[in-house]
């Protein structure tokens, strides 16, 4: 098990909120965590400023990571700038699950892996965190399993939002830097083109391109790190570039709608971590 400082630090870099250690009860349930993860993120993309989750009131989408590096300092009398994190307490043996990490740093898969019938892209590469998410919900672990029944799974990418082209756009491989036809794409792109929702592809590696990096103070080296989920098949949508998945929001959906359809759609098992 990687140091717990070094998954809240992860935990962190992914929510854009200051993710702190408690003894008491956690603030978030790993289900809260992915949903604030893809709210903000989506609500960003609607040119929204704030995000307002029950248990930890209103959040702002400003990523320090987006502040002008080149503005000008505060003036000495100003003081400390204010910080715009929210601080999230969560309980680490209620929220991790050691008994289920596995370390695919040094791991080349030649075998296929399936996952709901779908083809499952094992991690290769990372280390993999397990949170505690079994007999957490009314339908049973069904959706965790391997079986027909079983959810296919899924990788989020912070940044994955359509801006790249990835529905418009039919050839490539995920392990492809963008090229030209992305960025011709991208000129084609329009909200009704690119898909109102929540993005998270079936390849790690198309993941790691869109993923959060981070300098731990831990130990002073970088990560990147990426959510490792299942997705239920019946609330996805299948885009046109091979294993990009959407979970469409419709116009019109008020928070508590949009929470909601994140929530029966993507649920988290595993915090990836890959050494820069």
């Amino acid at each position: 098990m990687p140091d717990i400082k070094l998954c809240l630090e992860a935990l962190s870099a992914l929510s854009g909120c200051n993710v702190e250690s408690t003894s008491g009860a956690s603030q978030l349930t790993t289900q809260d965590f992915i949903n604030v993860v893809a709210l903000k993120e989506f609500y960003k993309q609607e040119g929204f400023r704030e995000l307002e989750y029950p248990s930890l009131g209103t959040m702002s989408l400003q990523d320090l990571d987006d502040q002008d590096l080149y503005s000008a300092p505060p003036a000495l009398t100003e003081g400390p700038p204010r910080s715009v994190r929210t601080t999230v307490k969560i309980n680490p043996d209620d929220f991790f699950d050691p008994r289920y990490n596995y370390d695919f740093t040094h791991i080349k898969d030649s075998t296929k892996f399936l996952r709901g019938n779908e083809q499952y892209v094992r991690p290769c590469g990372w280390n993999r965190i397990a949170l505690r998410v079994l007999q957490r919900y009314d339908d049973g672990d069904s959706w965790l399993g391997t079986g027909e029944n079983a959810w296919p799974v899924s990788y989020h990418g912070q940044t994955m939002d359509g801006s790249f082209g990835i529905i418009l756009t039919h050839s490539g491989s995920p392990s492809d830097e963008p090229k030209f036809l992305d960025v011709a794409a991208a000129s084609l792109t329009t909200s009704e083109t690119r898909g109102r929702g929540v993005y998270s592809t079936a390849h790690i590696t198309m993941a790691e391109k869109y993923c959060k990096t981070f300098k731990s103070r831990v130990d002073g080296k970088k990560y990147k790190v990426v959510l490792q989920n299942r997705i239920n098949p019946e609330k996805r949508t299948k885009c046109q570039r091979d294993g990009v998945w959407l979970v469409y929001i419709p116009e019109g959906c008020n928070d508590i709608q949009t929470r909601a359809i994140v929530q029966e759609s993507i649920r988290p098992y595993g915090l990836l971590l890959k050494q820069v």
